[in-house]
């Protein structure tokens, strides 16, 4: 099959590599020219626990309107801009594409369905730590256990066909992979521990060990979740504090030494965040439900004036 990945970064260009590895036709859509010329040129370097592979054979193109007709089309953009590409996106979906947000966030698949069908769309995401070391080169740093899953918006025949050959691909290529008939509690599960450690990060502008080592750091992080846990149980997505609380230890050893990517973009890239998909989405659905949600509140708004302002921000 053909498939594209719109917003090839450091998460897009791992998880096309996965996909590359597993035998897909990968197509690679960035606006960053440098980094797309380079994989055109050499291919992309992927690196894995200390294992270093090229990869060959990808096309590449700086906007999916030089795209022909794909199978799949996966977005891995910020939700946030989904809006401004889909316009081009739709431009290479045919009558049988099916469109696949792996995004970051919480309501990606509301936001796909203003395009197209829900029998049309998947919708999950990876559990993978990733970076981007320079044009072409992308490094995975994945926890254990499965590390990317996804499920249909509404089952049919064509989210079937396309679901199987992502998990399939995604598996040959050394990414364990789940296919789920409802895939609400793993996806709101990875959303809410993703609020929790990215805004710690982001204003502490610490690692998450060093954030989950220090009391107060710690107690925020936890209140973060315990809000989202409380909003997706209000929701009927059910309990994921055990899954969030079972964990924690894996995530710390795992992506301890690693700045999550809020604070990335926060800290080191001074960009845009994804901050209102996630912890600002948290307090949405609170204020929607009647469910308190201080920390994420606070969280929301200290970051996206964080982000407005980084231009006037002390510096030393």
């Amino acid at each position: 099959m053909k498939v594209a990945m719109i917003g090839s970064g450091a998460a897009g260009s791992v998880f096309a590599a996965y996909l590359r590895r597993g035998g897909a036709e990968m197509y690679l859509v960035d606006r960053y020219r440098a980094h797309m010329e380079a994989i055109a040129s050499r291919g992309l370097e992927f690196r894995c626990r200390g294992a270093v592979e090229r990869l060959e054979g990808f096309c590449t193109a700086e906007s999916a309107a030089e795209l022909p007709v794909m199978d799949i089309v996966i977005l891995m953009v910020k939700a946030t801009q989904t809006d401004t590409v889909m316009p081009e996106v739709m431009r290479c979906v045919g009558p049988e594409t099916v469109l696949v947000s792996l995004q970051n966030g919480l309501g990606n698949e509301e936001r796909l369905a203003k395009y197209l069908p829900a029998s049309r769309i998947l919708y999950g995401a990876g559990v993978i730590g990733t970076e981007l070391h320079g044009p072409g080169v992308c490094e995975a740093k994945p926890e254990g256990g499965v590390q990317m899953f996804f499920g249909a918006a509404e089952k049919s025949p064509l989210t079937e066909r396309a679901g199987r050959y992502l998990a399939d691909s995604f598996a040959a290529g050394g990414c364990c992979a789940s296919f789920e008939e409802d895939v609400r509690l793993l996806l709101w599960k990875k959303a809410v521990t993703n609020c929790g450690y990215n805004a710690a990060c982001a204003l502490t502008r610490l690692r998450v060990c060093e954030v989950m080592d220090d009391e107060d750091g710690f107690r925020f992080m936890k209140n973060i979740w315990l809000e989202g846990c409380a909003v997706a149980k209000a929701l009927g997505i059910g309990d994921i504090w055990p899954l969030i609380e079972a964990d924690i230890g894996n995530l710390r050893e795992n992506l301890g030494d690693y700045y999550p990517s809020m604070a990335q973009d926060a800290v080191i890239h001074r960009r845009q965040t994804e901050v209102s998909v996630l912890n600002g989405a948290i307090a949405e659905y609170g204020r929607r439900l009647g469910v308190p949600t201080p920390y994420n509140d606070v969280a929301a708004c200290v970051i996206a004036a964080m982000e407005r302002n980084y231009e006037k921000q002390y510096r030393g």
